[in-house]
């Protein structure tokens, strides 16, 4: 928070114009024709896939070191992420459905989400930015940390990343085994958790230089909650009999158990 903004802060805090503001967003959500055909479209994903596997691809700098022929071959369900798009220039390959739910990454690619025919699964909270068709499902983002929904028709958590929504949706629908790639976890990026930062001529950060570039906004990583959420997704899929692997090259994240791309499409 800015000095100024510290001297207009409220000296108390109030739960209940919080808990107010919460009920009366998710009210009006709720009766917004949008979210009853979303929760209709929702259902109809639920447990579809059942005891499959799936690939939820994140947007490291590894991902340049993935052979996509490798998910064309095996034909697993994947998730493609936030800004996957741009990895369009450079192979044939396209992911089953695209996750995201974060508003800069909403609004600067909201022109290739208002044309695409690949199913999509965005934040609500935006749905004006959108054009709503059929290939579109927008999704309510509960305000409550460390819950995973295995059933995301109601409401998900952000986990502060949309790897972790993805793997709610991977739950969802029904999948036993889910792989992740592109997960680096290493930002060369630094500064406070969750900051909103101006981004530079091009981004080291992300599989193409210009995901987040050119003086556009973006928010740093927060590692411990995201690891916090990471850790309860991966709880939750042993709960049930049901296993998540990083199939990353290199990167820090390790949470889950790694395997190799190839030995996860074999397996």
């Amino acid at each position: 928070m800015r000095p100024g903004e510290l001297l207009k802060a409220r000296a108390t805090i109030n739960p209940y114009r919080h808990s107010a503001k919460l009920v009366f967003d998710r009210l009006m959500w709720d009766l917004n024709w949008k979210s009853w055909v979303s929760r209709k479209r929702l259902k109809r994903w639920k447990d579809i896939y059942l005891g499959q596997k799936a690939i939820i691809i994140g947007n490291g700098p590894s991902l340049n070191k993935v052979d996509f022929s490798l998910l064309e071959k095996a034909r697993v369900f994947a998730f493609g992420l936030n800004k996957i798009n741009l990895l369009f220039e450079k192979t044939s390959f396209r992911p089953d459905c695209i996750v995201s739910m974060n508003r800069y990454v909403l609004e600067q690619n909201r022109d290739f989400y208002s044309q695409t025919e690949i199913p999509l699964f965005l934040n609500a909270t935006h749905h004006r930015k959108i054009r709503f068709r059929k290939n579109v499902i927008f999704l309510n983002f509960a305000n409550e940390p460390r819950k995973f929904a295995r059933d995301c028709s109601i409401s998900m958590t952000q986990g502060h990343t949309v790897t972790y929504a993805a793997l709610q949706l991977a739950f969802h629908m029904g999948f036993t085994k889910v792989g992740l790639i592109g997960c680096d976890h290493d930002f060369e990026a630094k500064g406070p958790p969750n900051a909103t930062v101006i981004s530079g001529k091009s981004d080291p950060d992300h599989f193409h230089p210009d995901y987040f570039a050119g003086g556009v906004k973006w928010q740093l990583p927060d590692y411990r909650s995201m690891e916090v959420h990471y850790e309860l997704a991966r709880d939750t899929y042993k709960r049930y009999g049901r296993k998540v692997f990083n199939c990353t090259e290199g990167g820090k994240l390790e949470v889950f158990e790694r395997q190799t791309l190839p030995e996860f499409l074999e397996s």
